[in-house]
């Protein structure tokens, strides 16, 4: 999985990581330097690197959280300890299920800012269960199926069409053949702290989402009073719209 995230990465933003121009690396004054970028369900941490490159490049001290998916609390954990790595002000990004993550760890008070990306935004006490059940059934959604052990997969036929349909079908198909699954007892989990109440928030919507639906992005965004943002992407947008995306966190990253 990570060398074919990797060879994605490469493929896909070779051109944007390159252009950085070299005194980009000088950060506006007072922005958080950290971004902590919490990757979804079924993927690793590497589905960050086309948006982690752009924001080395440029000067931000990036960390790529590794959520083992195996329960709601380890990946807060997971996330809670990178946030304690950080010296100053952090902004904290989560995409699909690192939107349930995020909003429960977000309450660290490094934490200046909040983006979520094609992302779950839970409100206290609900689960990415209830979330499931909210709004109108996509094809992804509909596809996430318990193995023997309660481990949740997307439908590998369904996968590359539903997740990943502006990636290349080779891609998209090997990254459905090589997922990584979420324990179902993540998936059930309610948080108990809903960090938006108290950071400032951004929210990048894929319109052409097929996993979360574009209205229901729209719906979190609302409730958290986020400032949002739309890519005419899937729920891979964090790739393949990887400049518009650490555009975003780039705005975040100003906040006073």
């Amino acid at each position: 999985m990570r060398n074919l995230l990797l060879s994605v990465a490469t493929v896909l933003m070779a051109g944007a990581t390159i252009a950085a121009p070299a005194q980009s690396a000088q950060l506006p004054k007072g922005a958080a330097r950290n971004i902590v970028l919490v990757h979804g369900a079924f993927v690793d941490q590497t589905s960050w690197k086309p948006v982690a490159d752009i924001l080395t490049k440029k000067g931000y001290n990036v960390t790529l959280v590794e959520n083992p998916l195996t329960s709601l609390e380890a990946d807060v954990d997971a996330t809670k300890q990178a946030l304690a790595k950080q010296n100053g002000k952090t902004v904290l990004v989560g995409h699909s299920w690192g939107g349930v993550v995020i909003t429960q760890a977000g309450d660290d008070p490094k934490v200046s800012a909040l983006v979520y990306v094609s992302a779950f935004a839970p409100d206290i006490g609900q689960s990415l269960a209830t979330l499931a059940k909210s709004g109108p059934a996509t094809e992804g959604g509909a596809a996430i199926h318990p193995d023997e052990k309660g481990d949740l997969y997307i439908d590998p036929k369904v996968f590359p069409s539903a997740v990943a349909a502006d990636l290349p079908p080779e891609i998209a198909e090997s990254l459905a053949s090589h997922q990584l699954p979420l324990n179902h007892t993540a998936f059930e989990a309610p948080v108990d702290k809903a960090a938006w109440y108290d950071k400032p928030t951004f929210y990048v919507i894929s319109t052409k989402d097929k996993v979360i639906a574009p209205e229901v992005q729209k719906m979190f965004a609302n409730r958290m009073k986020a400032q949002t943002t739309e890519v005419a992407g899937s729920h891979a947008s964090l790739v393949v719209h990887a400049k518009e995306v650490a555009a975003v966190i780039e705005k975040a990253a100003l906040v006073k």
